[in-house]
Formats: C-alpha cells, structure tokens, sequence
C-alpha cells in the first residue's frame, strides 16, 4: 500500500479542504501567477542524436507532468539524484537525508527542443526557484531546486543562465537553484510513473501540479503538446 511522505499526505488533505471551500475553482488561476522569463542567450550546440537533462524542483510527480506535456520530449522519468544507489527510493528519500531530489530525467529531441528551452520553461514554469530546500507546501531537502548537469557544456549553459537572470532582477529573491555534476540518477518506483496523468482528481496534484500545465499551455503554447508522453508507452514499445 503507497503510504505518502508526511508532508505530502499532510498538503493533500490542505488541498482537498481549499478545494471545497473554493468550489473547484479553475486551477488556470494560479497559472496566472507564472511568467514568462527571457531565454537563455546561450544555449548548447544544435545536435541530431537524442538528448539527456536531469531537473529538480519539488515534488517529482508535477515536473515530470510539466516536461511530458512539452514538444519535443521523448520521454520523462521520475527519480532520485544526488544520493547513493541504496538510498533511492521514495521512503528512504522522505526523510531529506540522503542527499537525493526528486528529480526528473528527460530525453529530449534537440532539433524540436533545446537544452535551453528546457531549462526556460524550468525557471518559468516548473516551480519557484528562490525556494530553499522545499516547494509549495514540501520541505526538505529532497525537495530542493537543483540543476543535475549531465555534461560541462550543461553546467555552463545553465550557470550563465541563473547569471542571466540574476542580473536581470526577475525574482525579488535571490535564486536558490543549485547545479550539481556527477551524481547518478535512479528511477522511482513504477507507481510515482505519470501520476498527474493517471491521478488528475488527487487533490494534491489538482491543487498544485496541473496549474503548472495550464501555465505551459498558455506562455508556451508554441511548445505545448496535448497528448503527453508517458512512461507506460515508451515501456510498451520496448
């Protein structure tokens, strides 16, 4: 039986009593909250081969919906990285002290999508990266804003980015985001796979992952896709 971390069952049922005393209001509203942040003035080379990008940013289950509602993305799994191979897994993780993030691996086509594109729609999208060690309504490490950088070309890119954006003030805070290299990335078990598609009523993901969603849909249109690309299909075709 899936038993949720603490501060996740404990954000649900919050979720659940705001949902019912606004009468399911419309998630587009919070989608009003994100903005569109300048792209990166560097990016990585075009290449043809497919490619890899490992992003952290709160709870696993809304950045892997975020990314496989986004063009050009073949594939988009949850996981863990920045810990030990022993200590991947969601109750271990839980207790923020092994080093891990929930964190998303995704395969990307880069002539539909760039490395850029992707860590633009992060910064703009995915969640709020003048948060430490937690999102919304998770805290702790596991939680945190981190960039798992597969190549140096991607630390670069991504460190003149956050440099970008520091230096254009677009947050009133300063940006916590992290970029680490070097550390493995491991799967979540099968049930943390699609869950925004698969739990669209869960009161958590209603409440604070499918704003996320309409926010893609309406400030990147040009890169949304309406049919997302799951993990249960890329295992189907295997």
């Amino acid at each position: 039986m899936l038993r949720p971390h603490p501060h996740r069952l404990l954000s649900t049922l919050a979720a659940g009593f705001a949902l019912l005393a606004t009468a399911w209001a419309s998630p587009s509203r919070a989608a009003e909250n994100a903005v569109v942040l300048p792209a990166p003035a560097v990016d990585l080379p075009a290449a043809d081969a497919p490619q890899t990008a490992v992003f952290a940013g709160g709870c696993f289950w809304g950045v892997q919906g975020v990314y496989q509602h986004t063009n050009g993305v073949l594939n988009a799994v949850s996981g863990y990285a920045g810990g030990a191979k022993e200590t991947a897994n969601y109750p271990a993780s839980g207790t923020g002290t092994t080093g891990h993030a929930e964190s998303v691996r995704i395969t990307f086509d880069p002539r539909v999508v760039s490395y850029g594109k992707l860590l633009q729609i992060y910064f703009s999208v995915v969640h709020d990266p003048t948060e430490l060690n937690r999102q919304g309504p998770d805290t702790g490490t596991q939680y945190r804003s981190t960039i798992f950088a597969q190549s140096e070309a991607q630390k670069q890119v991504a460190e003149r980015y956050i440099a970008q954006l520091t230096a254009a003030k677009v947050f009133r805070r300063p940006i916590a985001t992290t970029i680490e290299t070097g550390k493995p990335f491991y799967a979540a078990e099968d049930y943390h796979q699609d869950y925004l598609t698969l739990h669209p009523n869960q009161p958590y993901i209603y409440y604070n992952d499918l704003p996320k969603i309409e926010a893609l849909k309406k400030l990147f249109a040009e890169n949304y896709r309406d049919r997302p690309v799951l993990v249960r299909d890329a295992k189907a075709t295997n």
